[in-house]
Formats: structure tokens, C-alpha cells, sequence
């Protein structure tokens, strides 16, 4: 998929055929190993362990299937598009469950692969959607998603990564994964849009699968409360403020490539209260931050969007984070009874790539360089709430360009193993080696998206761009 920054760059060459046709065969043999592992499962349809671990199994071949039809895509290039049939199942080859689209804003021309049409269950020789027209086939609780994604798309020129579903014309529901990029023109406006889409139903419904099993092996210590699922409901029915992506600043030398993902909590548990933002300030700085709130209650929304506006206009001000963080910590400590909150603040200078930040209670960024990965030396600080007239230190780093900076709540690893710094840090040579900070939310992602945790997380990554 181009970039928005480097739209008319030549494509990298493809990797010696050698080499993949090599990884083909690794993954058919452990496609080999994963079904003799199900085929030993215990079939006892009564045993709960027995059912968590087929399922399991049967997610992981599901996935070295698509893994086998990726490579062998790669291996042969990109094919020419037969004639469709008319009729096709959505959940046949990999092929079948990848569509592409690309909508033109000047022309208001819209171009589907023929495979998209297949997807959503529309006749191949139908004209193809135009943005307007698209949101007709999504579901109805997903339609206001899928506007927010296109809309920051080609307003804020982001990329698209998310997920809706779409009611096909015989009732069938299917899952779409949508990736998708703006392309801009010399004066950095967008003219047209380019997707792909990926029907993930089977994928999604593996993992279901899987959570229920495991699940069924390990009940619930504590039954959701009435007051909990009240607390889930505006997530589900509106997206909270904080989960927006970040803005990326104009594109000089040493500004910042920005993307962030939010990692909900377990279904049925209380809302959460993290939060990630960036800020283009008035001077040419960039604010950027991550936190949480380290109580639930129905009102967390609000309390959050307090939170954030009011650090958003005192970051207006010109005041450094530690002086942010001391005002912050006075207007939570007003609350009756006060508002706790952990969170590192951030503010970085692209005219000399200075990093200036302050934290209270929270983890310190990484910082990923040549290959490696350090946590930066935190000052002193304090959570929000807890003390009055705490004092904030202020540290000062000067990043290089291609460093990536990692920021992360609480819980975004899962505690079930060695520290979870570590297991960050142990990422820095696939990190590094990453071309954009959206690839690197999608590591971080792959790695760590469907663990088990207490409570949501999230992640911001900024890499320093040349």
C-alpha cells in the first residue's frame, strides 16, 4: 500500500523466491505438526480442556493457512484477475477473502477488485460504492466507525486500521478488516483513497472459540454487577474522546510519525479509564501523552474528557510538562473525592529533536535505537491526586533520526511472566526494523493484542522521522 508520505517512491524488490518458497515449506510443516497436536486431542465433547485445546488448534491452522496463501502470493506476484463467477462463498481461499478499492475525491469514481464484490455479496457487474454510498451495506451499530475512520483518513490524513461488519443482501453478516491509506497531492491535499479489505469472520469466530473454551475452564472469580455493565455501555454505544488517533504534525525533517492503538478490557468488566493524545501546539512542539485513571465508575467518560481538555489548553500556555502535571494534580485534587490518575507527558521540539517530559506513577517511555531498546531515567513524580502540592522533575532527551519511542499504560503487557519492560525491549530488533510507527502498533499488536488482562491499556509510538 503507498504511504501518504512517499506515494510516488518505487516498490521495494520482491525477496528471492529461494527464500520464500523456504518459508512455505517451514510453515506446511508446521501446519503438519499443529494438526497431529489437534488430531491427539482428547474428543471427549464433555471435557472443557479437551474443547479449549481443539479450538485452539484449530485457530493457530486457520491462521497458518492464510500464512501459507500470503507466501505463495508473494512467491508468484500479483496475479491477473480471472472473470468472477457470479457467485462465490466469502469464506472460500484466501483470494476470495481479500478485496481491494480505491475512491477517487476529484472525480467521485469509485474502482472495487472484483474479489471486494464478492465479499459483500454484490453482483461483480454492479457499479462499485462510492464513500457516500458505502456505509448501505454496514451494520447499523458500526456505521458511526466507519465514518470516524474515513473521515480521519482524508481529514487528518491517518491510516485506516480497524474492523466493521457488513449485512450482505442474504442476511449474512460478515466481519471486514480495512486497511487503507490517503494518497496527497504536491500541496498535501488528499485526492483519493486506497484500501484493502479482508473478511475475517472465520478468523474472528476461531478466536471466539478459543475465549469461550478457556473460559469454560476458568470461571469468573467475580460476577459482572449491574453497576459494571452500565459502565460498558458508552463504550459500546459511543467511541470516547481519548481513543481518536493522534494527529501527525506537517511532515519537516525531525517530526513525528505518529500511531496509537487502545486495548479494551476483558467483556463484562468495569470501563476503563486509559488514554492516549498528541497535540500540534501554536510554537511547532508536539504534546504527546498517555495515561489512566486508576478507578471505574459509570461516569469515566466524562471524567476523562475533563482530563484531557484541561491538559490540552494549559499545554496552550507554553508551560513544560512537569509544570502541566503540578496544574493537572491541583484541578484533580479538587474532586470530592479527588480523581487519582498516573501519566507521563510529554513535549517534543522537531527544530532540535529534544524530548522534554514528566510523569506521575507511570511507566517511562522506551526508547528504541540501532537495534536496541532502553527505558529513559525517570524523574520524580507522583500519582495524580494523592498529594497536595507535589512536586513534578522534568527530564530532557535528545532524539536522533529514526529513533521510536514507545508510550504505554499500565497493563498493556500482561503480568504473567517476566517484567514487562523486558518484554518490550526484547521486541527492539523487529521494532527498529519496522518502516512506520503503524507497523509497530501492529507488532506490538500481534504480539500482545489477544492476551488476557485485568484492565484496557494503550500504546502511542513515535518515530522521528529524516
Amino acid at each position: 500500500m503507498p504511504s501518504h508520505l512517499s506515494a510516488d517512491r518505487p516498490a521495494a524488490q520482491s525477496p528471492g523466491r529461494g527464500q520464500v518458497d523456504s518459508l512455505i515449506t517451514q510453515t506446511r510443516r508446521l501446519k503438519g505438526e499443529v494438526d497431529a497436536v489437534r488430531r491427539d486431542a482428547q474428543d471427549d465433547t464433555t471435557d472443557p480442556r479437551g474443547r479449549w485445546q481443539r479450538a485452539l488448534c484449530d485457530l493457530a491452522l486457520h491462521q497458518l493457512d492464510d500464512l501459507d496463501a500470503h507466501l505463495a502470493q508473494l512467491r508468484d506476484g500479483p496475479p491477473v484477475p480471472p472473470a468472477p463467477p457470479q457467485t462465490q462463498p466469502a469464506g472460500g481461499s484466501l483470494l476470495s477473502r481479500v478485496g481491494s478499492a480505491e475512491w477517487n475525491l476529484l472525480t467521485d469514481e469509485a474502482v472495487w477488485s472484483p474479489e471486494l464484490h464478492t465479499i459483500v455479496g454484490r453482483d461483480p457487474s454492479a457499479p462499485p460504492l462510492t464513500l457516500d454510498e458505502l456505509p448501505s451495506l454496514v451494520h447499523d451499530e458500526d456505521r458511526s466507525r466507519l465514518t470516524a475512520m474515513v473521515t480521519g483518513c482524508l481529514i487528518d490524513a491517518r491510516p485506516i486500521d480497524g474492523e466493521f461488519r457488513v449485512v450482505r443482501p442474504d442476511g449474512e453478516i460478515r466481519t471486514l478488516h480495512m486497511m487503507g491509506e490517503p494518497v496527497l497531492d504536491a500541496g498535501g491535499s488528499t485526492t483519493s483513497m486506497w484500501a484493502v479489505l479482508r473478511d475475517v469472520s472465520e478468523l474472528r469466530r476461531s478466536r471466539r472459540a478459543v475465549r469461550e473454551t478457556r473460559d469454560s475452564l476458568h470461571p469468573r472469580r467475580h460476577p459482572v454487577q449491574p453497576e459494571h455493565r452500565l459502565a460498558v455501555e458508552p463504550r459500546e454505544a459511543t467511541p470516547p474522546p481519548r481513543h481518536g488517533s493522534p494527529r501527525l504534525p506537517r511532515h519537516t525533517p525531525g517530526s513525528l510519525d505518529l500511531a496509537a492503538r487502545h486495548l479494551p478490557s476483558p467483556a463484562g468488566s468495569p470501563l476503563g479509564g486509559t488514554w492516549y493524545d498528541s497535540l500540534e501546539l501554536p510554537d511547532g512542539d508536539t504534546l504527546l501523552g498517555v495515561g489512566g485513571l486508576t478507578a471505574h465508575s459509570p461516569d469515566v467518560t466524562s471524567t476523562l474528557a475533563m482530563t484531557l481538555g484541561a491538559l490540552r489548553g494549559m499545554a496552550m500556555s507554553g508551560a513544560g510538562p512537569a509544570q502541566l502535571l503540578s496544574w493537572l494534580d491541583q484541578l484533580l485534587e479538587a474532586d470530592d473525592p479527588p480523581t487519582l490518575c498516573s501519566t507521563v507527558c510529554c513535549r517534543y521540539r522537531p527544530a532540535t529533536r529534544t524530548l522534554t517530559w514528566a510523569q506521575a506513577g507511570h511507566p517511562a517511555p522506551l526508547l528504541f535505537r540501532d537495534g536496541a531498546g532502553r527505558r529513559l531515567d525517570a524523574p520524580d513524580g507522583v500519582l495524580l491526586g494523592t498529594t497536595t502540592g507535589a512536586a513534578h522533575g522534568q527530564a530532557e532527551a535528545t532524539l536522533e533520526e529514526g529513533d521510536l519511542l514507545l508510550l504505554g499504560t499500565h497493563g498493556l503487557v500482561p503480568a504473567d511472566g517476566p517484567d514487562t519492560t523486558d518484554r518490550l525491549l526484547d521486541l527492539a530488533p523487529r521494532i527498529v526494523g519496522r518502516a512506520t510507527a503503524q507497523d509497530c502498533v501492529r507488532l506490538i499488536m500481534e504480539e500482545f493484542g489477544d492476551r488476557d488482562r485485568e484492565d484496557d491499556a494503550c500504546v502511542l509510538v513515535a518515530r522521528v522521522t529524516r
